[in-house]
């Protein structure tokens, strides 16, 4: 009897394989959050009270003032708009796996996790998916484009592609600083007070970068790059670029920030004696 042949390989198997675990772990995430209709609702609904009230104080801002810096009232209602939709993406698909990471290594999931035939970090990052955030992203949206119309700004094609990939960079960015700080879990017995932590910086993305001066300015650009996360994509929807420098910037502090974490990951791994050494 002949071998049976060999099946595909490549790239495109590859991609086509992860593709399809990630299509199971979606599937698994839906009858999940259909179990407990009642709790995906609630959240939903205490996001959404939550950007109610971030427009909100900046509209209490701009009672009293007509710009900040170079930025009016609906450039930042835009900013802020864009500052939710990327963290409600990341939300969706990244926070809750990777606040996670912590118990896995307690209860000794990991240790099952790095046994199976697939990229371990992909499983971790990827385990469960938060549908609620994906709806709170679509209200997110609608803000963006109500404060587009009244600023007015009407992006063409190439600026809502290059806005799209901009926040993607930013979303990047956001992942891989958790996915690090998870990673302390490694050397603690917990690292949710550090990672919850990083998540409540992400409010700082919602401010324009130009109210910021100095030490903080270089902070908050650089070490911990929370103001060009959201401002960067907003400044090329609003033609406020002062050069495309920024855009390469942004670009450039997600990779490095990705590949920071894959070293700090493999080193954890490398460190890692299971939990029941």
């Amino acid at each position: 009897m002949n071998p049976a042949p060999p099946g595909p390989s490549g790239p495109l198997a590859g991609l086509r394989r992860y593709a399809s675990i990630y299509g199971a772990l979606w599937r698994n995430s839906v009858v999940r959050e259909m179990m407990f209709k009642a709790n995906f609702l609630m959240w939903i609904v205490v996001e959404t009270l939550w950007f109610g009230l971030q427009l909100s104080f900046m509209a209490v801002i701009y009672s009293h003032t007509d710009r900040i810096a170079t930025w009016s009232k609906w450039e930042v209602i835009l900013l802020v708009g864009a500052a939710q939709f990327i963290q409600q993406i990341f939300h969706g698909i990244f926070l809750n796996n990777c606040t996670q990471l912590s118990e896995n290594i307690r209860t000794g999931k990991l240790d099952f996790m790095l046994l199976l035939p697939v990229n371990t970090r992909f499983l971790i990052s990827m385990r469960t998916v938060d549908l609620g955030s994906f709806v709170n992203a679509g209200l997110a949206v609608a803000v963006m484009f109500y404060a587009a119309a009244r600023i007015p700004i009407s992006p063409g094609l190439a600026e809502i592609t290059g806005f799209l990939l901009l926040c993607v960079a930013g979303i990047l960015i956001h992942y891989s600083l958790m996915f690090a700080l998870s990673c302390v879990s490694f050397f603690t017995v917990k690292a949710q007070g550090i990672v919850w932590g990083y998540y409540n910086l992400f409010n700082i993305a919602r401010l324009p970068d130009t109210a910021f001066r100095g030490f903080f300015r270089i902070f908050f650009t650089f070490a911990v790059p929370m103001l060009i996360v959201a401002n960067v994509p907003v400044k090329l929807l609003a033609d406020k670029l002062s050069s495309p420098l920024e855009m390469l910037l942004l670009v450039g502090m997600a990779a490095g920030c990705f590949g920071f974490s894959e070293w700090v990951w493999r080193k954890s791994v490398r460190n890692y004696t299971s939990a029941s050494s």
